[in-house]
């Protein structure tokens, strides 16, 4: 019986595409269905790396804020979707306008297609949904300058500008047909909108709200306030690492002639490249073979790669990864001595990462690639020239710019008109207690005969 049902699901696995497509001989709508099943694929990828980066920002910090980590991630990936879908989007990818150089304009309160149209490549409706769950991305990343100091509220307040405003404008500046993209900025999966934009929010954050108490000393000497498990940390970089291959590859949309394929190989090269040159810089440096060293590596390849992983030959690609391994660890001390309290380390694996990887296409993209993906040019090694490097360079001072004062802006009104760090007390009880009511690990954190009634 049982081979029997599995000869049957077998056959009908088969026959589907047959079935389902038989009234389109030239395969247009195969070739639609095969596209939109490849974006929903990497949605679901990317929208699951926030699994990643629940564990990477508990396993980071400390025990009585983990519980608050984990909930206040989904709450606002929740909010986010809601913001994004009546503005954000609207504004990254809406219709013309006489402002359409610099912010999109229609399409709020997405409606999306039933289904999609002759000639369309996949509905629309997928789209949205890939592009979402890129903003939620950038918003995660965002949250690391806010870790184990900031109330619940200000989270919410950030969100609703970040995925309503702030990001879907820089969004559209690359992505959306803005200034950006026409002066031919190379940024296949977002170095610079998703990662370099959460990046900066997360600077902004941890400025205004300041160092955590303990963090430094008097004289300027810093304290290691060390995450409570470096297993959730390795699994988060592992979870992040596969949902990648939808960050990255996805970005084709398209299933075609399998470039997507070529996009994850260089993906997974800089990933390989960041994780060993970090864990050799830290051994030689220190003499251990620094974990968090390694896995901050592995996270700062994939960063750096991101924006070049269309745009690259392998062994570019191998040199983009190797380079941001070194460069986060030493962008890690830096940001130390300039007394900067960055828990997740965004700063360094997103933010420096993020730069690296918008510049090195300037350097190491192929003419040949630049055509094929159909922006910009090849960078300086391939063609002698300066110009695409030029671009890369402007895309990131500019973004830079805006984002920094756009996020200083919102953190600074908010400081000002309602505050937005816990009290001392309630830092040192932790979020988990003090803005939930309830310890995410109430068994290890419990004293006896303590109640946390009331």
């Amino acid at each position: 019986m049982f081979k029997k049902t599995f000869l049957a699901l077998g056959l009908m696995t088969i026959l589907f595409p047959v079935v389902a497509f038989a009234e389109d001989p030239s395969g247009a709508t195969l070739n639609m269905g095969l596209n939109s099943l490849w974006i929903m694929l990497a949605f679901i990828l990317v929208l699951l790396m926030q699994g990643g980066f629940i564990l990477l920002e508990a396993g980071s910090t400390r025990m009585k804020n983990a519980g608050h980590v984990a909930g206040k991630t989904i709450f606002t990936v929740g909010l986010a979707a809601l913001i994004y879908w009546a503005f954000g989007f609207g504004i990254a990818f809406g219709g013309e306008s006489s402002l359409s150089q610099f912010i999109g304009w229609g399409d709020f309160f997405f409606d999306p297609q039933l289904a999609a149209a002759d000639g369309d490549s996949y509905p629309n409706g997928v789209f949205f949904l890939f592009q979402f769950a890129f903003a939620a991305i950038s918003l995660s990343i965002a949250w690391g300058g806010f870790a184990e100091r900031a109330k619940l509220s200000s989270y919410i307040i950030f969100t609703l500008f970040f995925a309503g405003l702030i990001y879907p404008i820089v969004a559209h500046w690359i992505w959306g047909g803005g200034w950006l993209a026409k002066d031919g900025a190379q940024d296949f999966a977002g170095s610079t909108v998703v990662h370099l934009t959460g990046a900066l929010a997360a600077f902004a954050a941890t400025v205004l709200l300041k160092p955590r108490i303990g963090k430094f000393n008097k004289d300027g000497s810093a304290n290691e306030i060390l995450g409570h498990n470096q297993v959730f940390t390795a699994l988060s970089v592992l979870l992040l690492w596969v949902g990648w291959f939808g960050f990255n590859a996805g970005s084709t949309v398209a299933i075609g002639d399998g470039f997507f394929t070529y996009v994850a190989f260089t993906t997974m090269l800089g990933a390989g490249g960041g994780g060993v040159a970090a864990l050799l810089i830290s051994w030689a440096v220190t003499g251990k073979a620094d974990i968090t060293a390694m896995l901050n590596g592995t996270l700062a390849g994939l960063v750096a790669i991101t924006a070049s992983c269309a745009f690259v030959d392998p062994w570019a690609a191998v040199v983009i990864g190797l380079v941001a391994g070194v460069l986060v660890f030493y962008s890690v001390k830096m940001f130390e001595k300039l007394k900067v309290d960055d828990p997740i380390y965004a700063l360094s694996v997103h933010g420096m990462a993020g730069i690296w990887g918008t510049l090195a296409n300037g350097i190491f993209a192929t003419q040949e690639l630049a055509d094929k993906v159909g922006i910009g040019t090849g960078g300086l090694i391939d063609t002698g020239s300066w110009k695409q490097l030029w671009v890369q360079f402007e895309s990131v001072v500019v973004v830079g710019a805006f984002v920094l004062a756009a996020s200083f802006l919102v953190l600074g009104v908010m400081k000002m008109i309602m505050g937005f760090r816990v009290t001392e007390e309630q830092e040192i009880i932790g979020l988990d207690l003090s803005e939930h009511g309830a310890y995410g690990y109430p068994e290890q954190m419990k004293k006896p005969g303590q109640s946390f009634e009331g």
